[in-house]
C-alpha cells in the first residue's frame, strides 16, 4: 500500500489542506495519506498548542486519513520518515509543495529523503524540474494539474473566512477562541 506523508503546521487545517489530501487519494497518486502536524518549528512563531491543531484535525480522519498524533516532536523530516518506515510496512511517499523543492537542498540530511519517492505538487509557476534534475535519484512525482485554492493560513487566522473553513473546524475555533 501507499502511504503518503503529509507534514505541517496545519494552523488552521483548512480545505487547501484537506482538497491536497483528497486530490492524491482520489487520483491514485497514494492509498492512504498521514497527517503529522508539528510542533513549534524554529521559524514558526504563532502556532497555537498541538492539542488544538490534532482535534480540528481529527474531523477529518477516515479510513484513508489518518492523523499521526505521536511523531509531532520529531524536527527534522529524514528522522519522522525514519521512524515511520520503522512502523508502517508500507511504500512511503513525502508529500511537500512545490515552494518546498526550492530549498530542499538546504533541509537536514535531505539525502536520506531521496530514499522515498517524494510528491511534489507544483503551484506558483515554479520551474519544479530545474530543482529536481540536480537530484541522483529520479523518485519524484509532480504533480501539475492540481487546481490549488490560493488559500494563507496567517490571513486565515486574521479573517476566519468561513468558505475556506469546513464548518466544524470553524464552530471548534470559535468555542475555543482560538486565533483572537
Amino acid at each position: 500500500m501507499k502511504l503518503g506523508v503529509y507534514i505541517g503546521s496545519f494552523n488552521p487545517p483548512h480545505k487547501g489542506h484537506m482538497d491536497v489530501v483528497n486530490y492524491l487519494i482520489d487520483n491514485h497518486y497514494v492509498d492512504k495519506v498521514l497527517i503529522v502536524p508539528t510542533l513549534n518549528y524554529w521559524d514558526k512563531q504563532d502556532l497555537i498548542d498541538i492539542s488544538y491543531r490534532i482535534k480540528m484535525l481529527k474531523f477529518f480522519e477516515n479510513n484513508k486519513v489518518i492523523v499521526d498524533t505521536t511523531h509531532n516532536k520529531y524536527i527534522y523530516t529524514y528522522e519522522l520518515m525514519k521512524e515511520l518506515e520503522k512502523e508502517y510496512h508500507d511504500e512511503l511517499s513525502l508529500i511537500i509543495g512545490a515552494d518546498n523543492i526550492v530549498s530542499f537542498d538546504k533541509w537536514k540530511n535531505y539525502e536520506e529523503l531521496l530514499n522515498y519517492q517524494i510528491i511534489v505538487m507544483n503551484r506558483d509557476n515554479i520551474d519544479v524540474i530545474s530543482y529536481i534534475k540536480k537530484y541522483p535519484k529520479n523518485n519524484f512525482i509532480i504533480v501539475n494539474n492540481y487546481p490549488f485554492i490560493d488559500i494563507s493560513s496567517s490571513e486565515l487566522r486574521k479573517n476566519l473566512d468561513s468558505k475556506y473553513l469546513d464548518k466544524r473546524v470553524l464552530n471548534y475555533i470559535k468555542e475555543n477562541h482560538l486565533y483572537e
